[in-house]
């Protein structure tokens, strides 16, 4: 569905045939800044951090839009620049703050694994329409329309699906936080 979205038919008059053009770059751009900028600020915490970060890779991007544009996935690629930009940053960060203050008290690394599984042991309470409907709006972006071709139902009953989803873990979510 992604290669059919980042293309335009264009008539061409010549050949009497539908001739496929692959976006430009602002429109690229302004069909991927939002869900960059929210996946960005999610990961680092920041919003001026994440926007500086979907600037870099806005800018690499473009560079080299000629070989991006013709690729499968060039959102994906976006993405994945974007996170490597992201690692190189922390880890840069990282090593400059252990050289100027010390290794200091190592990170929880329970912490990430408790959240995953009370994450999962929270969605598994959900129907399996729900917790898709729930995953492919909230977790992954997607319209109510594109989430409902996807699960071939119409974009209100995904809607539904959703808020009955969000009603089902309210307590789920505030029974673990307390």
């Amino acid at each position: 569905m992604g290669e059919v979205a980042d293309l335009r038919p264009t008539w061409n008059a010549a050949d009497e045939a539908i001739v496929v053009e692959p976006h430009t770059f602002e429109s690229f751009f302004e069909e991927q800044k939002e869900r960059l900028l929210r996946t960005l600020s999610v990961i680092t915490g920041s919003t001026a951090e994440a926007e500086d970060l979907a600037q870099e890779a806005f800018t690499k991007l473009f560079e080299r839009w000629d070989t991006v544009a013709a690729m499968e996935d060039p959102a994906g690629y976006l993405h994945r620049t974007a996170m490597n930009l992201f690692r190189n940053h922390y880890r840069r960060t990282r090593v400059a703050l252990a050289r100027t203050v010390g290794i200091g008290p190592g990170q929880d690394v329970f912490k990430a694994v408790e959240d995953r599984d009370a994450a999962a042991r929270a969605l598994g309470t959900l129907t399996p329409r729900q917790r898709a409907a729930l995953v492919l709006t909230e977790a992954l972006g997607y319209s109510g329309e594109e989430a409902g071709q996807l699960l071939g139902i119409k974009a209100s009953t995904v809607w539904a699906l959703t808020h009955q989803a969000r009603a089902a873990l309210q307590g789920t979510v505030e029974a673990t936080d307390a």
